[in-house]
């Protein structure tokens, strides 16, 4: 039987790598590469928001607080997101936390959203971790028969409850709008009763506007 031989380039003075660590010639090529290789690409890049709630007292105009964060494009991406930052439950009163599709402002004003409303389903303190996480899977992962009518998704941690909201574009197609929320109900394995409340009638009304549809 022949000797077996050493396969591995010689090195003098490298370590020996670990099983399954790729090499690199000094310049991260082989791991970029790699990377490029195994990365899963979303349908739509998206970009998260985050609204602080120390900076809206002393914010001038609604909205003024709203910064993104990063914008991702693939499923790694997303999870290196999602791993390293806080989930809603551990948010401070007040925080908004958006996840858009990318070139869409979370704001009324934005043309996208102008036109449009949303979904939204409420739950009591430190619980809408789960619905948030499968709302976003939901929305990256086009899980919707609509998903071209979704601007993106949202949840609000308030003092006494937390709100998950999805927001559409266009609030008069009805069709999509009760087929976004029969599904997000589905999603979320979701009981209770959810409403639409269109953009610009939540605007005039300072005591809260009625729902426009209801699943």
């Amino acid at each position: 039987m022949a000797e077996d031989t050493e396969t591995r380039p010689a090195s003098a003075g490298a370590e020996e790598r670990e099983e399954g660590e790729i090499a690199d010639d000094g310049d991260g090529s082989a791991a970029a590469a790699a990377g490029r290789v195994s990365a899963h690409p979303l349908e739509n890049a998206w970009t998260f928001w985050f609204d602080n709630p120390q900076g809206k007292s002393r914010a001038v105009d609604w909205g003024s607080t709203i910064h993104p964060i990063h914008t991702f494009s693939t499923v790694e991406d997303f999870w290196s997101l999602y791993n390293n930052i806080h989930h809603p439950s551990k948010l401070n009163v007040g925080a908004d936390f958006h996840c858009f599709k990318d070139k869409i402002e979370p704001k009324w004003e934005d043309p996208i959203c102008a036109n449009g409303g949303k979904w939204s389903i409420s739950c009591g303190k430190g619980k809408s971790d789960t619905f948030w996480l499968h709302t976003l899977l939901a929305l990256i992962g086009e899980q919707f028969d609509f998903g071209d009518e979704i601007c993106g998704a949202v949840v609000s941690v308030r003092k006494n409850q937390e709100r998950v909201a999805i927001w559409t574009k266009n609030a008069a197609n009805e069709t999509a709008q009760i087929s976004i929320g029969k599904q997000w109900k589905e999603f979320l394995d979701y009981k209770d009763s959810i409403g639409f409340v269109v953009h610009e009638d939540a605007k005039r009304s300072d005591k809260g506007a009625k729902n426009r549809y209801t699943v």
